[in-house]
């Protein structure tokens, strides 16, 4: 049992379990009963994406010291009370079931995904 950290859109891996989509927005264009049908995801938990002004200042940066700024940030947002206990409850379901958390970066790297990774791993979850 573990999470795994997967891009929204991206054909589902055997046994992967329930999709939860940690983004801002649905997808543009798809009917929400077609959400998972397409591999965006099960459910949706706004509350682990990064803020609005957050994206906004992530859109359009790639440097190093944009993106060590942006995770600072995100690690911040992530530490508010109810953030800590959405992290606590996935960590918790990790040793029990198989899920996943996603976005719809395609780079891994310099998305808030990858931060949520390190996140759930540091609140005890198991995370392939």
């Amino acid at each position: 049992m573990a999470i795994r950290i997967v891009r929204l859109g991206t054909p589902r891996l055997p046994d992967e379990g329930l999709r939860i989509g940690t983004v801002r927005h649905p997808p543009r264009g798809v009917r929400k009963d077609q959400y998972a049908a397409r591999d965006f995801y099960d459910v949706w938990l706004p509350d682990l994406a990064p803020s609005a002004p957050l994206v906004k200042l992530a859109l359009g940066r790639e440097g190093e010291r944009e993106w060590t700024t942006f995770a600072k940030r995100y690690r911040r947002e992530m530490a508010a009370p109810e953030k800590r206990r959405i992290l606590d409850l996935l960590a918790a379901l990790s040793r029990t079931s198989s899920f996943s958390v996603g976005c719809y970066c395609a780079e891994e790297s310099r998305c808030h995904r990858s931060l949520l990774h390190a996140l759930l791993r540091e609140h005890g979850a198991t995370v392939l």
